[in-house]
Parts: C-alpha cells; structure tokens; sequence
C-alpha cells in the first residue's frame, strides 16, 4: 500500500508570531498566524495521521511579543508555547537566541509546552553527563515510525555568556549526529530519521572552535539519514546531497515553510519502505492569516500592542544607522553615549546591530527600542589595553571596508551573490560587527591593508592615548564572549581569559538601559561628534555617495 506524509517545518521564527511588526507597527509578510492557515489545509488534504510538523528553534527572541512574555509578563503561560500547543508541533529543536534568554526564560518554556519535545543533544548537563533537552524522538503516525533527532549549533560559549547556560557543556555536532543516529537506529528501528538541525549548511572557519554550520557535512559523512531541515543562517535552500540525503531550510520570520513529501510502501507484513521524497520551500505569503489563530491569541497581541505604543521620550531629529557605515553618525553617537553613560567606561565599542533602521522625529515609543538595539545582549565593561582596542578596531574595518586605489573603487566589501548571513545579503560581511569606537579620536586610512588601517591620535577630551594603558571598554555581552571575534582574533586576547577582563556586567539586558535613560533625558537630539573618519577625502568622497546609492536604492527614488 502506498502512502503520503507532508513533514513540514518552520525554523528562526523569531517571534513573529503574528502578521504585524510590533517593532517597525507595520504588516509582516510571515508569522505563526499564517503557519496556522497552511499546516491546516495540509491536514484536511491528507489527514492528522500523515502530517509532521517540526520547528528547529530561535523562536523566543527578535520581536516585542516574545521579549515581554520572556521578562515582564513572567507570571502566565508563555503564548509561544501555547501557540506550539495550538497548531499540534510535533517537535522543536532549542535555538542560540532561545539559550541567549537565559535559564528561566528556556527552562519556563520547555516546561510550558509540554508535552512538545524540545530537543538539543549537543547540550549536556554538567552535573550528569546527560543531555539537557531531548536528544530524539519517535512518532508513529499510520504504521510508519518517524525519528527526528534535534541537534544545535555548539558554539553557544562563543556568544553568550556563561550564567545563560550554566550547568551546561555544548559537543561537537558531526560526532553528535554519528552518535546518536547510530542509536536511533539500533535501537528503535525508524522507517525514517530526521534531522532537525539548528545549523546551517555550512561554515567558511572555525567559531572559536566550534563548526557552527555543519548540516552539510553531517549529511554527507553520517549514514542514516534520510531528510535535514536546517537553520540557523536564515538561507533559504532546498538540496539533495550525493549521499541521497534531503536538505531544507525554511529561511526566517516564517515567511516560508519547508516541505518534505514522503511516499513510502507498506507491505502486507508491515515492513515499510521509502519510494520518494521530494522537497519544497512554501512561501506563507500566499496564505492569509488563520482567523480562528487570531482570535485564540488577540489577548496578547493587544497586550503587546499597549506595550510597544507606550512613549517614553521624544526625538528632535532623525536618527538613521544608514549614516553608520560612512562615517560617525548621530544613530551610533547615541548607542556610544548610552553606553559611556551606563557603565562608567572610558571607551565605547559598538555595532549597528540592525542593517538598515532608523528612529523619526516626534515622540518615542517602545517599539523604537527594538529599532534601536536588536538583542537582548547585557553591558559589559572589559579591561582591555590601547593596543588591544586598536587591534579591535583594524579587524572591524577590515570586515567594513575595502582596499582602496583609486577613486572609482569601493568603500565597502559588497557581496558577489555569497552573503555570510541571508539577513546582510548586499555586504560580504554582517553589519553587527562592524565596530566602531567613543571616547578616542582616530583615522581610518582605506588605502591600507589591515594592521594598518587605524591611528588612534588621542583621547577624546585632548589627553594621549596610551597603547600600553588599560583602559575600561564598554561593549555588549556577545562581544564581550568573544563573539564576532573581534575581542579574540582581532584584538589578540585568549578566549579563556575573557573572564578575568570583565569588570562588571548589567543584570538586565542594553535595551532596557538604553529605554531607562531615554526616560530619564525626555529628549534625545541627533549630534554627530566627529571623533574619527575614513581618510583619504579625496578617494572617500566620492565612493561614498556610490556605495550609498548602491546599497540603499530606494534614497535615489
């Protein structure tokens, strides 16, 4: 007898849970909301009993919604689990952005959302050995046994600090996937095993020393499997590898659902055998949001909405990141100020961590905090010498900046159709680490090669800079961890050692820092203190004003 299976998944949701931007207050192509329109018409077309629907995690963290029900709105069930508990997933696989919420969040979740599995075997507890989340599980669905093995990317102490993930080790993911795949298969006998990776296809170097992205490998060096949906890197693909293997990924936002059809032949004795997997990306824009999802949530989309439209200041100008990568800008002067302000530092190192955001003139809602900083990163102040920031700084812009020659040469490294990251798809590399710095002036000659690039020509108040003095460096958690490496390979310090250069951390995350002294000045004022530039002028100039209208067309219009 033949017989059809849809398995179907969504990865890096990042709480868009409904088809409206809680930060931007405008409409969202994705969302939960419209997964909840697809995964239904799936099940009447084939039944309940031949549908799978599987996530592979970063759902608690990127939108207002998740992030008030993740630490203000603490004391009810979370909606994302109610919401997993609402469209029957079958599993999820625990994501880096749901370990950045710290235990109390993902610990508070896991238990909500039972009895969903939240799976994660590369995540072992410390005190057992064993791992923290479910490394597998097996679901029986019309007389075929499906395995799905959730695995996540190990190079969580490279991002996040240690209290995030304490009594918790991360193991290497291909040893992992052999381990494991190879006890699913001898001793629950799957008719399939599916990988339900936070991983994307594949990694260009070494994270720390962690392979973030190893999908690709695991499928073509680990026998066993038969479908992988991946993640992570939010790039979109559908592939079969030589080894036969299927891959999906379904992107980010829920904007598409990945989609694996199995067909499979039961014979009369029971034995099952897989005649045909085809596999295809579903965009969910062609679907309209689940009215009956809708309404079951509306409590907690107006709770949000009164959340996000609360004003908490005033701007007297616009404040746009777009500025960021020309030259110092009004949008990162008041990040760098927040910061200075915040920890007591000399020295402020920061990213623009959104590509392209801007805050209006007029007044301030909370919204505009997400607009203003992404992540739920804390504040670190780091000890760190002047040659050290220096180093810092000449990785930084030789991730931001090219070589230049000429006048008709670029400023920027622009991709040639190979982004790292599917979110930065016209630069080669991701703009939250492009840093910058506050509290010293500097040139930035785009002649030179890195190493040479940066001269550091005093304190901001006039004083010397000292290569040798250690200075009190503010900067966001993820980088004082090591992520980006701009700490460790760009600045030369061993990541073992980051421990002992941290000085004092926030207890609570930047944004709400940043909200509090916004409260606390009323008014915000876009200023520009040029306290460093790009130099030659004479070649700058005009690559600024091509890269500008090549990376944002729509100022041309």
């Amino acid at each position: 007898m033949r017989k059809t299976f849809c398995i179907a998944a969504t990865g890096d949701v990042h709480g868009m849970l409904y088809p409206y931007d809680f930060t931007t207050l405008t409409p969202a192509p994705g969302s939960l909301a419209r997964v909840s329109a697809y995964i239904s018409g799936i099940r009447s077309r084939l039944g309940d009993d031949r549908v799978l629907l599987l996530d592979n995690g970063d759902m608690l963290q990127g939108q207002p919604t998740v992030y008030f029900y993740n630490f203000i709105a603490t004391g009810v069930t979370h909606p994302v689990a109610r919401m997993m508990q609402y469209l029957r997933y079958d599993a999820q696989t625990v994501g880096n952005h749901d370990i950045e919420t710290g235990h109390p969040v993902y610990d508070r979740h896991r238990a909500d959302r039972e009895p969903i599995p939240l799976h994660g075997p590369t995540v072992t507890a410390t005190a057992t050995g064993q791992p923290y989340f479910r490394p597998y599980t097996v679901i029986e669905r019309d007389g075929v046994r499906f395995a799905i093995l959730g695995l996540l990317t190990p190079a969580i102490p490279a991002w996040l600090p240690a209290p995030l993930w304490e009594g918790m080790e991360v193991q290497p993911l291909v040893e992992s996937a052999r381990r494991w795949v190879e006890h699913i298969r001898a001793t629950e006998h799957p008719d399939l095993i599916i990988g339900l990776f936070h991983s994307g296809y594949a990694s260009t170097h070494l994270t720390w020393k962690w392979l973030e992205n190893a999908s690709g490998q695991i499928a073509d060096e680990v026998e066993g499997l038969d479908i992988i949906f991946m993640g992570h890197d939010h790039l979109p693909a559908v592939l079969t590898r030589p080894s036969g293997v299927v891959m999906l990924n379904p992107g980010a936002h829920a904007m598409s659902v990945a989609e694996a059809t199995v067909e499979v032949e039961v014979a009369a004795d029971g034995r099952v055998t897989v005649s045909d997997i085809t596999a295809a990306l579903v965009p969910l824009s062609d679907y309209e949001p689940d009215p009956e999802f809708l309404t079951a949530f509306e409590p907690e989309r107006l709770y949000t909405l009164s959340q996000v439209e609360r004003v908490i200041g005033h701007a007297a100008g616009d404040f746009s990141v777009r500025d960021a990568y020309f030259g110092p800008s009004a949008f990162m002067e008041l990040i760098h100020t927040l910061q200075l302000e915040v920890s007591g530092a000399d020295i402020s190192i920061a990213a623009p961590t959104s590509f392209d955001a801007s805050l209006r003139r007029g007044p301030l809602r909370m919204s505009d905090m997400f607009t203003l900083y992404r992540y739920e990163n804390q504040l670190c102040t780091l000890a760190m010498t002047g040659r050290e920031i220096k180093n810092l700084l000449e990785m930084s812009y030789n991730l931001w900046t090219a070589v230049m020659h000429s006048a008709d040469d670029p400023l920027l490294k622009f991709a040639d159709g190979n982004s790292v990251k599917g979110d930065y798809s016209r630069l080669i590399n991701p703009t939250y680490n492009f840093d910058s710095a506050h509290g010293i002036n500097y040139t930035v000659d785009v002649t030179r090669p890195k190493g040479e690039k940066i001269t550091i020509l005093s304190m901001s108040d006039g004083s010397a800079f000292d290569p040798d003095h250690i200075y009190k460096v503010a900067v966001n958690a993820y980088r004082a961890n090591g992520g980006g490496e701009l700490i460790t390979r760009g600045a030369g310090i061993k990541h073992d050692d980051l421990p002992a250069r941290r000085l004092d951390a926030t207890t609570l995350d930047l944004r709400y820092y940043l909200m509090k002294a916004i409260e606390r000045r009323g008014t915000i004022t876009p200023t520009v203190t040029h306290n460093w530039r790009f130099i030659p002028t004479h070649l700058v100039a005009p690559a600024v004003r091509r890269d500008r209208a090549r990376l944002f067309a729509d100022e041309n219009l």
